[in-house]
């Protein structure tokens, strides 16, 4: 980075005359750091990291996804109780999470996804029937 004094005179007389920055001013300029290539080696970049990601992997090969947590297996006993809770209301609130999760034997993230995959099934479902 460059460094230049500004001085009062300077600031005056550039601001009358727009006389360009004097060698004895002070000011940080900073110039726009461009990676080598230009900036479509940026986008080369980033495909590049993307298409080596694991991610990228697990989601363009057929077999299972990476390792995990595994999915869950929703009984139907816990699917009757969720569902019923989603038809008296889609969103469901801190308090009713807290007891589905606690009479369902599952975490409340687990109640939670399942309300927000729900909804969305639920959304799918009212669009496909238009």
């Amino acid at each position: 980075m460059e460094k230049r004094l500004f001085s009062v005179e300077w600031l005056a007389q550039s601001s009358r005359s727009g006389a360009q920055i004097a060698a004895t001013t002070t000011t940080t300029t900073r110039r726009p750091r461009s990676p080598p290539g230009g900036t479509g080696a940026v986008h080369r970049h980033r495909e590049a990291a993307y298409h080596s990601s694991p991610r990228h992997e697990a989601e363009s090969r057929s077999g299972p996804a990476l390792p995990g947590r595994p999915r869950t297996k929703f009984s139907a006993a816990q699917l009757q109780e969720l569902e019923r809770s989603f038809r008296q209301q889609c969103y469901i609130g801190a308090n009713e999470k807290r007891r589905l999760a606690a009479v369902l034997n599952l975490s409340q993230s687990q109640i939670k996804t399942w309300f927000q995959n729900r909804r969305m099934k639920f959304k799918r479902q009212t669009q496909d029937a238009r």
